[in-house]
């Protein structure tokens, strides 16, 4: 992953997005990475693998009989319990 300065990134805003295309970039601050910039389709993806591998820790769950009651998830998940 290519990495970036702050400052770099705001007075090369344009190239940053352009990169971003290719490849997700670091920026940091102080020498610290601080925040990663990535484009739409790869965020999508990241969104996609993130709900597969939740279905896949529930499908376990019941497979072992440690389902709860459809409300209850649906009250957790509206608190933001499997964010």
């Amino acid at each position: 992953m290519k990495a970036i300065t702050a400052k770099d990134a705001k007075n090369r805003f344009g190239e940053l997005m352009d990169t971003v295309q290719r490849e997700p970039v670091s920026i940091e601050k102080h020498g610290r990475p601080v925040a990663v910039v990535l484009s739409e389709v790869a965020y999508e993806k990241m969104k996609l693998e993130h709900l597969r591998a939740m279905l896949a820790v529930g499908e376990a769950q019941l497979d072992r009989g440690e389902g709860i009651d459809g409300k209850e998830f649906f009250e957790e998940l509206r608190q933001g319990k499997y964010d």
